[in-house]
C-alpha cells in the first residue's frame, strides 16, 4: 500500500465540472496551506465572494471540532472548503448546513466509491464493515464555521476525506480510508467532482425550499447510524451521558433518552439489533 499512486488534482477537469454546474463562482487548488477553512474565512469580507471552493494538496494545520488539528500527507486526502452565503436564513436553521453537507458526502461516496458510507452524529462520515470491508471507521469529517453574520451570513464548510491513507498514516486508531475500505474509486479528482455536484444539488434544493428542513431532516435520519445505537456522550462542562440514541429532533440535536444533546463527543458503544 505504500506504493499507491497519488497523482495531483486535475484542476482543469475540476474547472470544467464547476462551469457545467453553474453553482460555484470559482475553484482553486493550492499545493499546501495551514487550513483551507482559515484561508476562506480570511477572504469572507471580500466583495462578492460566494459559492467558491478551495482545495489543498496538503494541509499543515487542518482543524476539526473542538479545535483539534491534524496534518495530512500530501495528495492522500481531500482537503476542501466551500464558502457559501445563506440569504434570508433564520439563525436557528443555520446549523443544518453541516448536516446537509454530511448527507451530500455520504451520497457521493456511496455512488462514486461504492462504499457503505453513513453518518455518525453530528458531522462524521463512517464506513461500516461489510462483505468488501473488514474495517469500520471514520473516513471523513465536516467542520462549518460562520465567517460573517447578518442577513446573508457567510459560512465556510470544510470537508476532509481520507482517500489513500495507509494503516500507518491514519490520524487516529478509529479512522479508516477509502483505500483500506476497498473503495472502487480512489481518484481524488473524480471524488471531488462527485462531492461538489452533490453539495450543489442539495444546497440549491434547500434554498429553493426557503431553507425548510423537512426533507433534509428525513434524509439525515435515514443515513444516520447513531440512531438506535447505544452511545456515550461527553458533553460540554464534563458531564457524561450514556444511553440509546433514539432520534434527531427538528433542531438537529441528538436525542438520548429524554435528553436533547446539541454538542458533545459521541462514541458508539453498540448497535441495537
Amino acid at each position: 500500500m505504500d506504493s499507491v499512486p497519488r497523482p495531483p488534482l486535475d484542476i482543469e477537469q475540476l474547472r470544467r465540472v464547476v462551469a457545467e454546474l453553474s453553482f460555484y463562482s470559482g475553484i482553486e487548488v493550492v499545493e499546501s496551506t495551514g487550513s483551507t477553512n482559515a484561508d476562506l474565512i480570511a477572504r469572507a469580507s471580500e466583495p462578492g465572494i460566494d459559492q467558491t471552493v478551495l482545495l489543498a494538496e496538503a494541509q499543515q494545520a487542518g482543524r476539526g471540532r473542538h479545535a483539534r488539528t491534524w496534518v495530512s500527507p500530501p495528495r492522500a486526502q481531500i482537503s476542501m472548503s466551500m464558502l457559501v452565503r445563506l440569504r434570508g436564513i433564520a439563525p436557528e436553521v443555520l446549523g443544518w448546513l453541516p448536516l446537509l453537507t454530511g448527507i451530500a458526502v455520504v451520497d457521493a461516496l456511496r455512488a462514486t466509491a461504492g462504499v457503505d458510507a453513513n453518518l455518525k452524529w453530528p458531522n462524521d462520515v463512517l464506513i461500516g464493515g461489510g462483505s468488501r470491508s473488514a474495517r469500520a471507521g471514520k473516513v471523513a469529517g465536516i467542520l462549518a464555521e460562520v465567517a460573517t453574520s447578518g442577513d446573508a451570513p457567510a459560512v465556510v464548510v470544510g470537508v476532509g476525506v481520507n482517500v489513500s491513507l495507509t494503516e500507518a498514516e491514519l490520524p487516529v486508531p478509529h479512522a479508516t480510508s477509502l483505500l483500506l475500505a476497498g473503495a472502487t474509486e480512489l481518484d481524488r479528482t473524480t471524488l471531488v467532482c462527485a462531492l461538489l455536484t452533490e453539495f450543489a444539488r442539495r444546497f440549491d434544493t434547500w434554498r429553493a425550499a426557503g431553507w425548510d428542513i423537512g426533507s433534509l431532516l428525513d434524509d439525515y435520519r435515514a443515513r444516520c447510524v447513531t440512531i438506535g445505537a447505544e452511545v456515550r456522550a461527553e458533553l460540554p462542562g464534563g458531564e457524561v451521558l450514556t444511553g440509546v440514541a433514539t432520534g434527531i429532533d427538528d433542531h438537529g440535536r441528538l436525542l438520548i433518552g429524554d435528553r436533547a444533546v446539541s454538542a458533545g463527543d459521541v462514541t458508539h458503544l453498540r448497535a441495537e439489533g
